[in-house]
């Protein structure tokens, strides 16, 4: 007999995909914030680059706004169901710096990507939340 599949609160769904937007333009601007500089650049050099750079204020930015949202995220739904949903900013990190910053993408880059998708697609077969009600909360505890 088949099993229906569980149905993911609204409010985790439009989390997950924030969290996934928001670590994507947290990693985006990560990287553009230091473009140019050498590989071998010393940390002082790295860092000064970043504070001159428009683009590390829209990442910190963007962690405060990925820590509160992320906060929400985890009051409804377990961290064992919502973590690997992130991995899905693997890929539209790796589509946009591919599109944007000209990376390359790799036969190999392309079977992770739907190794990733397999990987959330199963997970998303499982319930969202599998605990009771945390120890504080009950009534012999």
């Amino acid at each position: 007999m088949k099993r229906p599949c569980p149905a993911i609160p609204a409010a985790v769904v439009v989390g997950l995909i924030l969290a996934v937007v928001l670590d994507t333009v947290i990693q985006i601007t990560w990287k553009l914030a230091v473009s140019g500089l050498p590989a071998g650049a010393a940390a002082g050099t790295t860092i000064r680059a970043a504070l001159a750079s428009h683009y590390f204020y829209v990442a910190m930015l963007a962690f405060a706004a990925q820590l509160f949202n992320w906060m929400r995220v985890l009051a409804r739904a377990d961290l064992s169901f919502a973590q690997p949903f992130t991995a899905l900013s693997y890929i539209t990190v790796l589509a946009i710096s591919t599109r944007v910053l000209h990376e390359s993408l790799p036969v190999s880059k392309l079977v992770g990507v739907c190794l990733v998708l397999l990987g959330v697609f199963f997970i998303s077969r499982t319930p969202s939340s599998t605990a009771g009600e945390p120890p504080g909360d009950r009534a012999d505890g």
